[in-house]
Order: structure tokens, then C-alpha cells, then sequence
């Protein structure tokens, strides 16, 4: 079962590729086949075998010999040890899935973010719709599901009041609208608790990062900086250890 989740895991690395090289340009990622950017040549589907094809063709294309970007092989083999990570920690459950999705989706989300400094309503409604549809199943096994609304609201709205305030004092927003609607999908899946452990460590990480970066010169103070990928990076966290950092937390104060 370990060797299946982790294939199934570079399976949809492979998916997750084509989204995030197709959809910031608005195009469909069912059709047209996928194809060599370069020679524009369709590839087989020995072409596309997940990390396999990659090795075999030695990271060219096999018609062109144009070389192919590393990310195609990182990207399928981060996403099967995520699908395998998260499989192990809740195992053979529907939380399993909840957050393999809302990984999925927070990938996509985060690598498109750090490419084109944007993040497209294309990618954070279907997960807020997701998110919305785990919801209505926790209805339908009587589970609390006002945590999980609330947290939504509260942690989007975070962002829309940091906005607010840094659109009077320095005239401009600190955040991009996506910021919002990705933070509302998160709550969405993590709920208060978790949400709110997830929402300190992307703050947390965002602020170490961004400062390093400015002390090195590599960003100005009013360079952007893309969020998502700390939301991700701490939504990673706690989906795998957030739950037992709180109860380490929890043993300390009492």
C-alpha cells in the first residue's frame, strides 16, 4: 500500500505540473495533450510515465534534445512523498483525503504564486468549494462544522484588516486579494484550532524569510514577496505535526 499512495502521489505531481504551467496563461488542462514546449511535438505515454520517463530520457526531450526543467521530476516526486506522509500519519481515513487535497491544491496555489506573483481565482475557487463539500460530510456525520466557518471568515479577514491598515499608512497592501481567498480555504479544511496554529507559523516563517532576504539584499522593503508559499510550507507543518505541538504546548502551561 506505501509503494501505491506514493505512486498515486507522482501521478498527480505530474497533474500538478500541467496546472501550474498551464493555467496562469488561461489554458485548459485537459486539451491540448501534453507536448514538448519547445518542439511542440505530442508525447507518448512512455513520455509520461512520473519520474521514470524523466530518468529514462535523461531530462531531455526525446525528439529535440531540448532539456527539460527539473521541476517536472521534483515536483512529482515531492507530491508522492506528501500523498505518502500524510497516508502514513492518518492512515486509512477520511481526513487522509481532506488533506491531500487541501496539499494539492495549497502546491498548485503556492509554486504558481512564486512564477507569476499571482494567484488566480481559477485555482482557489475549486478549493474553496472543496473545502465546502468536506464540510457538508462532516454535517452529514454530525460533526461540528461552526469552527471550521468561522476560522474561514476570521483568518481572510486577517488579511483584508492588514490591508486595510497598510493601504493608509504606506498607501499600498500588504497582501494580494489571493492571500485572502487562500487563507479562507485553509480555514475552511483546518478549522480554529489547527487554522490558527497554521496562520502563526506562515506569519512566523513569511517574517524570518522576508527579513533575511532584505538584509541580503536580494528584496527592497517594498519588494513583493509571495505569501502563498508559506501558507503552504505551514500548512505542511501542521497537517503532519501541528496536532502534537499544540498537546507538547498544552502539557507545558498546565
Amino acid at each position: 500500500m506505501i509503494i501505491t499512495i506514493f505512486i498515486i502521489g507522482t501521478i498527480f505531481g505530474s497533474f500538478f505540473n500541467v496546472c501550474i504551467a498551464r493555467l496562469p496563461k488561461g489554458e485548459s488542462i485537459i486539451y491540448p495533450p501534453s507536448n514538448c514546449t519547445k518542439c511542440h511535438n505530442k508525447l507518448k505515454w512512455y513520455d509520461l510515465l512520473p519520474l521514470i520517463s524523466y530518468v529514462i530520457i535523461k531530462g531531455r526531450c526525446r525528439y529535440c534534445k531540448e532539456k527539460i526543467s527539473y521541476r517536472y521530476f521534483a515536483f512529482e516526486f515531492l507530491s508522492g512523498i506528501m500523498f505518502l506522509a500524510i497516508y502514513l500519519k492518518y492512515g486509512y481515513q477520511l481526513i487522509t483525503l481532506k488533506f491531500i487535497v487541501l496539499f494539492s491544491f495549497l502546491f498548485i496555489i503556492s509554486i504558481i504564486d512564486l512564477d507569476t506573483t499571482n494567484v488566480y481565482l481559477c485555482t482557489t475557487l475549486p478549493g474553496i468549494i472543496s473545502g465546502i463539500i468536506f464540510i457538508a460530510i462532516n454535517i452529514f456525520y454530525k460533526n461540528h462544522i461552526y469552527g471550521y466557518l468561522f476560522a474561514a471568515f476570521l483568518y481572510s479577514g486577517v488579511i483584508v484588516l492588514i490591508n486595510i491598515i497598510t493601504k493608509k499608512i504606506i498607501d499600498m497592501p500588504a497582501f494580494g486579494s489571493g492571500d485572502a481567498e487562500v487563507l479562507l480555504m485553509c480555514g475552511l479544511f483546518l478549522g480554529m484550532k489547527l487554522g490558527m496554529f497554521m496562520l502563526f507559523i506562515s506569519f512566523v516563517l513569511a517574517g524570518f524569510v522576508s527579513i533575511g532576504l532584505i538584509l541580503l539584499k536580494i528584496k527592497d522593503r517594498m519588494d513583493y514577496i509571495a505569501f502563498v508559499p508559506f501558507v503552504a510550507a505551514a500548512s505542511v507543518i501542521t497537517i503532519l505535526y501541528g496536532q502534537n505541538i499544540l498537546d507538547f504546548y498544552n502539557k507545558l502551561i498546565l
